[in-house]
């Protein structure tokens, strides 16, 4: 997926035509690395969700562009500026993210931990996160931005053993 916007970024962000058929070029060699059904359950899922819409072409294909609703979606993840939006009231559940990353993707596993501790979860052991507000749209984002869906896992927890403390470090008691 990130392929697929990845090459129209560039295609459309670069105005020499030599680069133009450089990109073109590499697609195909990358299109084969990629698995067909994760990519069709993915362009179904934007879909559905109103985030993409279909165009339809003369020439009788049909390109999908952003919607408005997905633009703006877009527009308000930057991966380096990223921040968590805290609902008036906690609804008392936790969110534990963690993740086991192959010693050989070391700065994969390195990157995602700091992206988790700048949008403000907080290290229970080296690869376990914790947070008290819904965070599963900026964590998907990462996980999408970093192609690491696989490593991670979540769980919405009612009760952590240390809660006291973490209420602490967030506030909130």
């Amino acid at each position: 997926m990130l392929l697929l916007l990845v090459a129209g970024l560039a295609l459309g962000l670069t105005r020499s035509p030599k680069k133009h058929w450089w990109i073109l070029k590499k697609i195909p060699k990358e299109w084969k690395n990629i698995n067909r059904q994760a990519l069709e359950r993915a362009i179904n899922s934007l879909y559905v969700s109103h985030l993409v819409r279909e165009k339809y072409n003369k020439d009788g294909t049909t390109t999908l562009v952003l919607s408005e609703n997905g633009r703006q979606r877009a527009l308000r993840f930057n991966i380096n500026k990223m921040e968590i939006r805290k609902p008036i009231k906690w609804d008392r559940k936790w969110r534990i993210v963690m993740f086991d990353v192959p010693e050989k993707l070391r700065r994969l596993r390195d990157s995602l931990r700091l992206h988790f501790r700048e949008i403000g979860l907080i290290e229970l052991q080296k690869s376990v996160f914790v947070y008290p507000y819904p965070c599963s749209k900026e964590i998907e984002f990462i996980l999408e931005f970093y192609n690491a869906r696989k490593y991670v896992r979540s769980i919405l927890a009612e009760k952590i053993d240390n809660q006291l403390h973490l209420m602490g470090k967030f506030g909130l008691c």
